[in-house]
């Protein structure tokens, strides 16, 4: 089962660098004016993680290689001299959560890297080429995984985070905030004894990816490329682990939020043609008055949510919303849906595959390629886009659950892209994890 094991992290020295000026969110997430903005700071981590220079081709990637090099030659970077993990918080706050503050606990080890089928490390997302091949590029030429994957483990009695206890009675070795609020703390755990325990601990457990499914598949090319090229490597070489950020599962800091849909730039839209599809399979129920305040959507989709996989759809004109309720005797595979109850019973799916697909005409490779659909992780902000004429149809969705997520894993297959939303994202610059054929861990 899983296998973890402590490395000898690269770290932003503290005392020479503001750590809320070199963090970064993740690679994916920034735009082209985010990373302008982030790189004003001539040692933020977007300057490694989203190289840019004027040179054609992919010159980009040596240039990553050389500022890791330089930083490290000039003792930005610092290289810890013994394997360790790294305990890592993220206190946080977020509108769908009310006021109080939230803590999202977990750590960062290497893990010993598996194929898909080997069914150590678990998927519930397609991928798609393009992002791998870049990061492929940057990984193979720093010779250094730069970011973390978020994956997820079991552990209802927390005996594993009770490892950390003493790291954190103590002041965190590194302490920095994002733009987005979230304080994120990380603490150095070299003891062998503590290692050794939770590498134990782990031992039994399987991994779910919960954030990184891109990143991991990078990694596991890197690992195949590496050992084509060296296949004597030792077993526990470095380019056979890949960095994660574990998190238990029942830990009440770790939260999902929705992630709600605004439709656009379709050619035609019949609103009436498409409720009479629909009524097929769902049942409507128009909720009247105006529903422009984030909380009574949450509250009507919570509500909607105890009789079965529910949505909600904003159309134009109306300010009003219309919930969609699975009917209790809708024969899905008629409609041509297949996989396992678990993903069936996913409101995200049943949106893709009944309303999106077969009820506007956005197929799969338009969902992907995202020609149609408009993503909000802010319900209010969302609301906000609709009140100013934006989008043709909006969908409002409750937010995945974690046991949700866990048995579609489980059943061994994947949901549609943005099915689930774990906020925060981990920061990138809290730790980068050089690899070498030669190092052993």
């Amino acid at each position: 089962m899983a296998e973890i094991a402590g490395f000898r992290g690269l770290l932003y020295d503290p005392s020479r660098v503001e750590m809320d000026s070199v963090l970064a969110p993740p690679y994916d997430v920034i735009d082209d004016a985010g990373r302008e903005q982030l790189a004003k700071h001539d040692k933020n981590c977007v300057r490694i993680i989203l190289p840019k220079v004027d040179e054609p081709g992919d010159a980009k990637y040596q240039h990553a290689h050389d500022l890791m090099t330089q930083w490290s030659e000039q003792g930005i970077f610092v290289r810890d001299a013994r394997p360790a993990i790294y305990r890592y918080h993220q206190v946080y706050q977020h509108a769908e959560l009310g006021e109080a503050p939230v803590t999202r606990r977990g750590f960062i080890a290497a893990v010993r890297l598996h194929d898909f089928d080997e069914h150590v490390i678990l998927r519930h997302e397609r991928t798609l080429k393009g992002p791998k091949i870049d990061r492929l590029k940057l990984w193979e030429a720093t010779s250094a995984h730069l970011s973390q994957i978020f994956t997820l483990y079991s552990d209802p009695s927390s005996a594993i985070d009770a490892n950390f206890a003493s790291a954190e009675s103590a002041p965190a070795d590194l302490d920095g905030t994002t733009e987005d609020g979230t304080r994120h703390l990380l603490w150095r755990v070299s003891d062998p004894k503590v290692i050794a325990k939770v590498s134990e601990q782990m031992a039994d457990k399987n991994l779910y990816i919960a954030d990184g499914h891109h990143r991991y598949e990078t990694m596991l090319a890197l690992r195949d490329r590496k050992l084509a090229a060296n296949p004597s490597a030792a077993p526990r070489s470095s380019v056979r682990f890949g960095m994660m950020f574990l998190a238990n599962i029942d830990d009440p800091g770790l939260v999902v939020l929705p992630t709600h849909r605004m439709i656009h730039s379709l050619a035609e839209l019949d609103v009436s043609a498409l409720r009479t599809r629909l009524q097929v399979y769902f049942d409507l129920r128009d909720v009247e008055g105006a529903l422009d305040q984030a909380a009574l959507v949450r509250k009507e989709l919570a509500e909607a949510a105890k009789r079965g996989p529910s949505f909600g759809m904003m159309v134009p004109g109306h300010s009003g919303m219309c919930i969609l309720t699975l009917k209790a005797d809708a024969d899905l595979g008629k409609a041509g849906l297949t996989g396992s109850k678990e993903t069936l019973a996913l409101d995200v799916t049943l949106l893709h595959e009944l309303v999106l697909d077969r009820g506007l005409g956005i197929t799969r490779e338009h969902q992907e390629a995202q020609t149609n659909i408009e993503y909000f992780k802010d319900t209010q902000k969302a609301l906000d886009a609709r009140a100013k004429g934006q989008g043709q149809l909006l969908f409002l969705m409750n937010a995945t659950l974690v046991s949700q997520v866990v048995a579609v894993y489980d059943a061994d297959e994947v949901m549609p892209q943005k099915s689930t939303f774990f906020y925060p994202k981990i920061a990138s610059g809290m730790v980068f994890n050089p690899i070498a054929v030669d190092e052993i861990l």
